[in-house]
């Protein structure tokens, strides 16, 4: 099979932006972080609108790309092996950070890591299934359209509309105990991780046509904008008001517009390019820990609060993929990363 280098860089601009977004917390007033700069100078208020934008998107990509995947690791490996290295791949990070940082808060805590937890129980439940599901095989002539992407979008927000009335964003359980999950944005995940497995069987990423992408960048494009212009008055308290809709809209025709556009302009790789994408998990892995001893470490440095931000976000970037290259170099260590 050809290697789809486009859906690497992809996953390398997501990991990016992980970081860059996690590295944004600290610097604004409404987020629960694990640090707060002393100088209360450093604050950008503005900032919650590039979150509002990421959160809409940035993890359900990841969910579909990974999604996308499972089909063919599973009809290749098979159940069992499937399985041992599903619990080798996520299961042992899980184990190590999330029983680190549980002994450091002294309260069960997985942190940025229930991504890998989610991932790791939506693969098992995959395989689980496919002990009584015979897999799709039969060809189909399907598509994506924008008719289809916008009636997805609509049934993923008005399914979180309603899951947000008793459950609002930014609220996290501990699903049957275990199960680390924010309600607001989780029917998002479930549904992109099944596209993505879908959009495997009936090679729908390939089908993605130049309009429909075209078309799909320029209305993703167009609804985040939407959310950086909110600042009061009706078009704010509209959205407000049907975010739950407006959010899944968002997220549909940016996921399929960066599709796309990756695989139009970015389907191509280069040595560095290689490296960046082999330690892409790694980083996500265990950039947090790394970005807050950076962010302790350089406390009294002014920078200004966007100066700081942008230091922390390439400082912490640069550090987490060189670190996860130096950990692959362990015996055994790229089977976990």
């Amino acid at each position: 099979m050809t290697r789809k280098y486009y859906i690497d860089n992809l996953k390398v601009f997501l990991t990016v932006l992980v970081i860059f977004h996690h590295a944004g917390q600290a610097y604004w007033d409404g987020g629960d972080w694990a640090y707060t700069p002393s100088n209360p100078a450093e604050m950008m208020p503005w900032i919650w609108h590039f979150f509002a934008v990421n959160a809409a998107f940035f993890m359900g990509l990841f969910f579909l790309i990974s999604g996308y995947f499972v089909p063919t690791s599973y009809d290749k490996q098979g159940g069992k092996t499937f399985i041992q290295k599903k619990l080798t791949h996520l299961g042992i990070p899980l184990l190590i950070i999330g029983g680190l940082l549980t002994t450091l808060t002294g309260q069960l805590e997985v942190a940025h890591l229930w991504f890998v937890e989610s991932l790791l129980f939506f693969c098992l439940v995959y395989a689980l299934f496919r002990q009584f599901v015979k897999p799709i095989t039969n060809g189909c002539s399907s598509k994506p359209t924008l008719i289809g992407i916008c009636t997805l979008g609509l049934v993923m927000g008005i399914g979180s509309y309603f899951i947000r009335q008793v459950s609002p964003q930014d609220h996290w359980i501990w699903l049957f105990g275990f199960l680390h999950i924010e309600p607001a944005h989780y029917l998002q995940y479930v549904m992109l991780f099944i596209l993505g497995i879908l959009a495997k069987r009936f090679n729908w990423l390939e089908k993605l046509s130049n309009t429909t992408g075209t078309i799909s960048l320029l209305i993703g494009a167009l609804l985040a904008i939407g959310i950086y212009v909110r600042n009061g008055g009706w078009w704010n308290n509209f959205i407000t008001e049907w975010f739950g809709i407006y959010e899944s809209l968002l997220c549909v025709f940016i996921c399929f517009a960066l599709l796309w556009l990756f695989r139009h302009a970015f389907n191509y790789t280069t040595p560095f390019m290689q490296w960046c994408s082999a330690q892409a998990y790694g980083a996500y892995i265990v950039h947090l820990l790394l970005m807050l001893g950076i962010q302790y470490a350089t406390d009294t440095i002014w920078m200004g609060a966007f100066g700081k931000f942008m230091f922390i976000g390439i400082t912490t970037t640069i550090i987490s993929f060189v670190l996860t290259w130096f950990l692959r170099l362990i015996p055994g260590a790229k089977k976990i990363l």
